[in-house]
């Protein structure tokens, strides 16, 4: 071995010229295959964490209007979604893990000097863990004793809270909600989110549905929100839920005008398609470009075949066999594409530590050098250094030492 490396630099130092052209032919290609993997990864996580912001794979549902006739009665009836109904749907449709009713308002919020006019929705517990509501430290979503006791409390958006109080905690304040006293038992903690269907999360104002109820008159919900205990049951679920609840109210479960549906899980799914065929698109654009390093280093090594051939011809002559000198080349080949390899993956690392603190993640995600993005481009590497360095070396190793002596 130590021959060999002995060897090696010194073929190196001859051809600097074409060994640093190799050498970063391999470097370009280990940082472009990484880099490509690694904006793909960090986009991916980007694109789901702020889909996630509207929910974790959860469904919304809104009641419309009857399109066809069922059992005697016309088509254009109001469907009326009442607290009651969903409550029969959670022990009655199989895979449903979570429903919440929603009623929605613009309510006036008054504290202090201030006054805001506050999108605010009426929920029940499960809401806040469906629709990923995390609170800060030293606060909490509406509990099952808000819920039950209808206590005046209040889960404030982050930006609301800090329209509101400015850079005082919000948790313990009270507030007044058209005209009634309510606690601030919680502040969102800040989050993406790409999409909402009633506005964001972080300007809104949420409480229990029971107090609600009590201050509006309200009966019906406006939409309600539910979740599958699996998401990849949640086309069977909503089937089953339709179904169920058409039973419930009469009306056709195949009738898509009487209850529509927003399913996001789609969402998810699109996104996970469109990422895997997007980073092996790239992938692919990667190893192309490693493949032009290794053509780079399969030429230097040829250069190097015809430079020692009178070499090989001795070697061969005192008795040293073919697969040593198969061997010698292909590790020689190898310790180059290593070492262009190690070069290249520091600065694709390099790179990812730094783009972070540009603060562009919201909109391309960060790159992340994920196991499986090292073990891809490892492998690529590994590859390449072995089919470019295999044909030099086996053309080394079929040499006539007789010939080459003479050469």
């Amino acid at each position: 071995m130590k021959d060999v490396l002995k060897q090696l630099a010194r073929d190196l130092k001859a051809e600097k010229l074409r060994t640093f052209l190799t050498i970063f032919g391999i470097v370009w290609g280990t940082v472009a295959i990484s880099l490509m993997l690694a904006f793909g990864t960090g986009l991916h996580k980007q694109l789901i964490k702020s889909t996630a912001g509207l929910g974790d794979r959860i469904v919304i549902a809104w009641p419309g209007l009857t399109s066809v006739p069922y059992e005697g009665l016309g088509k254009g009836r109001r469907i009326r979604i009442r607290e009651d109904d969903l409550a029969t749907l959670r022990g009655n449709v199989e895979g449903l893990k979570s429903i919440s009713g929603e009623y929605s308002n613009n309510m006036k919020v008054v504290y202090g000097t201030k006054t805001l006019s506050v999108d605010t929705s009426g929920v029940v517990p499960e809401f806040g863990t469906m629709r990923n509501m995390i609170p800060q430290p030293g606060g909490r979503f509406i509990d099952a004793v808000d819920f039950n006791d209808l206590r005046r409390t209040a889960f404030l958006g982050n930006r609301l809270a800090k329209d509101l109080f400015g850079a005082t905690p919000a948790v313990g304040k009270m507030i007044n909600v058209n005209q009634s006293p309510f606690l601030v038992v919680g502040v969102l903690r800040e989050k993406d989110q790409d999409s909402n269907y009633s506005g964001p999360d972080d300007q809104k104002m949420f409480i229990p549905s029971t107090t609600f109820r009590a201050l509006t008159g309200n009966k019906y919900v406006d939409n309600f929100v539910f979740q599958a205990a699996h998401a990849e049951e949640t086309k069977q679920v909503m089937k089953r839920l339709t179904a169920a609840l058409g039973k419930q109210l009469r009306f056709d479960a195949n009738d898509k005008e009487a209850l529509g549906m927003w399913d996001t899980t789609e969402q998810f799914k699109f996104f996970d398609t469109f990422m895997l065929a997007f980073n092996a698109f790239l992938g692919i654009i990667g190893v192309l470009t490693l493949v032009v390093g290794g053509i780079g280093v399969s030429n230097i090594m040829n250069v190097v075949v015809e430079e020692r051939t009178r070499e090989i011809g001795i070697k061969m002559a005192l008795g040293a066999k073919q697969r040593y000198i198969l061997g010698q080349f292909l590790l020689e080949t190898m310790l180059v594409t290593f070492l262009g390899g190690a070069v290249g993956f520091a600065i694709a690392l390099t790179i990812c530590a730094v783009f972070p603190k540009l603060g562009l993640g919201e909109y391309v995600g960060d790159p992340v050098v994920s196991p499986l993005v090292a073990v891809l481009t490892s492998l690529a590497l590994g590859i390449v250094g072995l089919v470019a360095g295999y044909f030099p070396a086996r053309d080394a190793a079929r040499l006539d030492p007789v010939v080459a002596m003479k050469l």
